[in-house]
């Protein structure tokens, strides 16, 4: 999780008086790809969604809307790919993806527009590909997550940002969810499975924002991207220690669990300290093996410990930006704070605030 690949003259141009270059491409079902005149819309990411992006895009033309048979077949399973990027003024533009995206609904007058496009990202694929059979997977967390993920998208493109490890076997019910299946299997490692603006899955694991590298910086200077900010700490979802358990019958593996705590005197978390004991739980027939629930409790630790203040950030808008990022904000009275973002929406038109919700933040020396 970082911000997509883009030039430094990028992120000077999103502080800059410019006009935003946005692209939608259509990809029918029949092979036919077309670019779309659109009017607005956005794009909404939102890491506390198990569909982490979704679009919206509206348009004036209303013949898209689909109204014979042939028509309705080319549109249902249709994909968007949605850009929005920066016009140098020079001739020369430059695009970030936005993500590639299920065509879910068309909607409008059909005589007048506009029309309204609606779609989710590919982890809508495999989640709506429930299982009508009982499922087994076994063996590794790669293999089992890549297993789930191409039963649905064969030719899906997954790529590792954790070492793998092996992981007990789990069944899967009649009418279970594959995409929480994919979590579940990769939270035993601590780590997350995402498609990314490129429509790539992603396995790995939320960056610490103590030790992770700011990748842009919001500032209230001349020149700078800040608008507005506020931040707020609470106690709430805070824990300090994590008991993660397995059991698995069908290995006939007997329980194993393992206690990570907060030890850190100098932690205001600090498990034996005035914030008292606050624990949370993690189970899964994955774990087999007490080194298997000791690595699984650590990371969900690292997660469980961090977030004991957010905010909301708003700034010009950066489509670069990606779920995870840790942001340095200069506010205006000169203090500086880190944040890691979490949510924020990207608009299709021109102006607007761009505010970014944060699950994180602390002082920046």
């Amino acid at each position: 999780m970082t911000l997509y690949p883009v030039s430094d003259r990028f992120l000077q141009r999103l502080t800059e008086n410019y006009a935003p270059v946005t692209e939608v491409l259509l990809f029918y079902t029949d092979g036919r790809v077309i670019e779309l005149p659109h009017t607005g819309g956005s794009v909404t990411v939102d890491r506390s969604q198990a569909i982490r992006r979704t679009c919206t895009v509206t348009m004036a033309d209303p013949t898209l809307i689909p109204r014979s048979p042939s028509d309705q077949l080319a549109t249902y399973g249709a994909r968007l790919r949605i850009s929005r990027g920066v016009d140098y003024g020079d001739g020369s533009t430059e695009l970030v993806p936005l993500g590639v995206f299920r065509l879910d609904s068309v909607s409008g007058d059909v005589s007048q527009g506009p029309v309204t496009l609606q779609g989710k990202d590919l982890s809508a694929v495999v989640a709506d590909d429930k299982f009508t059979a009982p499922y087994t997977v076994s063996g590794t967390l790669l293999s089992a997550v890549g297993e789930l993920i191409r039963r649905s998208i064969p030719a899906a493109e997954i790529v590792a940002g954790i070492s793998d490890v092996t992981i007990g076997t789990r069944t899967f019910d009649v009418e279970g969810d594959p995409w929480a299946g994919v979590q579940e299997i990769a939270a035993t490692a601590g780590a997350e499975v995402y498609p990314d603006a490129d429509g790539v899955f992603r396995i790995s694991t939320l960056p610490d924002l103590t030790t992770a590298t700011p990748v842009w910086e919001i500032n209230a200077t001349e020149g700078g991207a800040y608008i507005s900010a506020n931040r707020a700490m609470s106690s709430d979802n805070v824990n300090n220690g994590v008991l993660a358990r397995g059991e698995n019958t069908s290995d006939n593996i007997p329980p194993v669990s393992y206690l990570a705590v907060d030890n850190d005197p100098n932690s205001p978390t600090y498990w034996s300290g005035p914030y008292g004991h606050r624990p949370m739980f993690y189970s899964s027939a994955t774990l087999t093996s007490t080194v298997a629930c000791q690595q699984a409790a650590i990371l969900k630790l690292a997660q469980a410990k961090a977030p004991n203040a957010s905010g909301d950030v708003s700034s010009l808008p950066n489509p670069a930006l990606e779920p995870g990022d840790v942001l340095r904000v200069m506010h205006e009275d000169g203090s500086r704070e880190l944040h890691q973002a979490a949510s924020f929406s990207v608009p299709l038109d021109v102006g607007g605030d761009f505010p970014i919700s944060t699950i994180s933040a602390k002082e920046d020396a």
